[in-house]
């Protein structure tokens, strides 16, 4: 099969044909230039409004890159028509395989696009003899593609978080919906502030945000007060990771401010006992285990901190009133 027959079947350009082919270089960076000519009787169409309109003149010949081929680099080489459009004037004319100035093809920026999600974007740009910041151009063309077509119907539980992108606290606040069977990233906004956030509200519309019945975040303040003014209908869950870092930030702080103590009077009760009252209990080494045991035996703040946090955990269990007394009774008459 000759090259023009598989890029008929591949890449069929309307109101164009590919008229011949060359084998250009050797080596590492061989390529296949294909000449396109506009189909015979075929008029051009105007840049501005894509309508049909007389040739004014022709350019030089371009070079747009495609897909490569069995690792050789494609080029289609075409001389750009101007247009002489009764309603724009005198344009650049409108082509199937490029939009406006840009050398890569459409076909090949998606191509790039799609390996950039299983890929590096430099190993990306080097695996199809490219730049990165073509690579990066293509993600970019792909993104703004779905953000205009994305569906923002049934939304009904939505999840904020924040990322750090940069070294010195520079903070990106990433929106998901986390409906069952619908998960996915929704938005994302600079930095993680009121004002950011309200954003994502902005761009969600007053309508959208009212029918949102569960929104779930950590304990971020200015999180807290947008969802309170827009999401006014919607359940605001606290998640559990966040809770318990506050949890566990405060029995450090009194075990640390109780083994001084300690220690100033001699004492070494709380020594290498940081992670025996931080950890899960399933987490607990042997030794971690026993130590605890033995901690439990002393009439201490950090201990009672430590009871009091392991006592909420029944909280992630909790069902209903109905079935946590139940559920209390049971474990009171196992002891």
């Amino acid at each position: 099969m000759h090259i023009r027959s598989i890029l008929n079947r591949v890449e069929k350009l309307k109101g164009f044909v590919y008229s011949s082919e060359k084998y250009v270089g050797s080596g590492d960076r061989p390529s296949l230039e294909v000449t396109v000519r506009p189909r015979k009787g075929c008029k051009g169409h105007c840049g501005s409004c894509g309508k049909k309109g007389p040739t004014y003149d022709t350019g030089d010949p371009r070079r747009f890159q495609y897909i490569p081929i069995w690792g050789i680099m494609v080029f289609f080489i075409y001389c750009m028509r101007r247009i002489d459009c009764k309603k724009c004037g005198v344009t650049t004319e409108m082509i199937p395989w490029a939009d406006g100035k840009h050398q890569l093809t459409t076909s090949f920026r998606w191509y790039l696009a799609h390996w950039a999600k299983k890929m590096s974007w430099s190993d990306v740009a080097f695996s199809f003899f490219t730049s990165w910041n073509s690579v990066y151009r293509s993600i970019e063309m792909a993104v703004e593609w779905g953000r205009k077509r994305v569906d923002l119907k049934g939304i009904k539980s939505v999840g904020v978080d924040e990322i750090q992108w940069r070294d010195g606290h520079k903070y990106l606040t990433l929106v998901y919906q986390i409906d069952q069977g619908a998960r996915r990233l929704l938005w994302i906004g600079q930095d993680r502030t009121e004002a950011t956030f309200q954003k994502f509200f902005d761009w969600l519309g007053k309508k959208r945000s009212r029918r949102i019945e569960f929104i779930c975040s950590d304990m971020w303040k200015p999180y807290i007060n947008v969802i309170r003014l827009n999401a006014t209908k919607a359940v605001h869950v606290l998640d559990r990771f966040h809770i318990m870092t506050h949890f566990s930030k405060a029995i450090d702080e009194i075990r640390a401010g109780e083994h001084r103590s300690l220690k100033d009077k001699g004492l070494e009760t709380l020594k290498h006992s940081r992670w025996c009252l931080l950890k899960r209990e399933e987490n607990l080494t042997d030794k971690q285990r026993n130590r605890l045991n033995d901690l439990l035996a002393y009439n201490l703040k950090s201990i009672r901190a430590y009871l009091l946090k392991e006592d909420f955990q029944q909280f992630w269990d909790y069902l209903s009133p109905a079935v946590s007394s139940g559920l209390k009774s049971t474990v009171i008459a196992q002891r």
